[in-house]
């Protein structure tokens, strides 16, 4: 007997938010797992893989150095440069250092480096453990008693954990950098005076 279509309609329903159920219980596991043997398993004598770690933190900090370089000078020297027409205009030319600095520190290098990490390593991070899945050497290392969230997830955890902020960090600096460098060449702002004005700005004593 050929089903109705409520019963299709109901049964396609059932299916979804069976799956959506699924995953949702997937994702929570995940992310249980993870925060142990992260944070709690270390606390009970099972030290976290340091070589492994160090190693995923060259690959999310180090490698991506050029990257957040590039950008962040860019970013910094264009805001520079559109702060500049409309403060000339007010005789406030100075003020591209507060703008600069402020815009950077508190806005755009975390949200860009945050964005580049993102995009670069935990795309490598997805793919690098999509293939040990479908390679079937996850299910190897389960069965070898190797639990695969404390040998694969958590040494790119713990290395994004540290290597974001640094990253963020140094791509304040290379953006005020940037600002700098403009300002000090086109706007003939004094070096001095505008290391004075940034300071200020961010409120540094």
């Amino acid at each position: 007997m050929k089903p109705s279509t409520a019963e299709t309609v109901f049964g396609f329903i059932g299916r979804k938010t069976n799956r959506i159920l699924k995953d949702i219980n997937d994702v929570s596991r995940l992310i249980n797992n993870t925060f142990y043997w992260s944070f709690i398993s270390p606390l009970k004598g099972r030290a976290i893989r340091l070589r492994a770690t160090i190693t995923e933190m060259v690959k999310v900090g180090y490698n991506a150095i050029p990257i957040v370089s590039v950008i962040a000078l860019f970013i910094g020297i264009i805001l520079a440069l559109q702060a500049a027409y409309q403060l000339k205009r007010v005789g406030a030319i100075i003020y591209v250092a507060n703008l600069v600095g402020v815009s950077l520190t508190r806005e755009l290098a975390p949200i860009l480096t945050a964005i580049i990490v993102a995009g670069r390593s935990g795309s490598a991070f997805a793919a690098e453990i999509g293939s040990m899945k479908s390679a079937e050497e996850v299910d190897a290392l389960v069965s070898m008693g190797i639990n695969p969230i404390r040998f694969l997830v958590v040494p790119k955890l713990i290395a994004m954990m540290i290597m974001l902020p640094a990253l963020t960090l140094f791509a304040d600096f290379i953006g005020i950098l940037g600002g700098f460098l403009l300002s000090i060449t086109e706007l003939e702002i004094h070096p001095y005076s505008y290391f004075q004005q940034t300071i200020r700005a961010l409120g540094i004593k």
